[in-house]
């Protein structure tokens, strides 16, 4: 009885995650435009010019993908995308400070 209801629990869980991506598509994107915008703020070096150039272009991917989705998929490659993006703007932010 007890692995029973384990098993329902895991198994709503794990749909209600993938049921979400569609709607955590937009926090995710603005997230990473957050810290794009804080690094540009920034002291920006040509490193950090190149990390801060990559983010932006997966931003623009990852929007392009959340509004012509068409499968999870889809809304999964848009989320990808953006937390790549927010990664380099992070390090970006990380270079800028000794």
């Amino acid at each position: 009885m007890r692995t029973a209801v384990v098993l329902v629990l895991s198994a709503t869980l794990v749909l209600a995650g993938s049921a979400s991506w569609a709607y955590t598509c937009p926090v995710v994107i603005k997230q990473a435009e957050d810290l794009i915008k804080k690094a540009e703020a920034g002291k920006v070096t040509p490193e950090t010019r190149q990390l801060i150039d990559e983010a932006k272009k997966l931003v623009a991917e990852a929007r392009a993908h959340h509004e012509n989705a068409k499968t999870k998929r889809d809304h999964g490659d848009a989320v990808r995308k953006a937390k790549t993006a927010a990664a380099f703007a992070e390090e970006a932010i990380i270079l800028q400070n000794p």
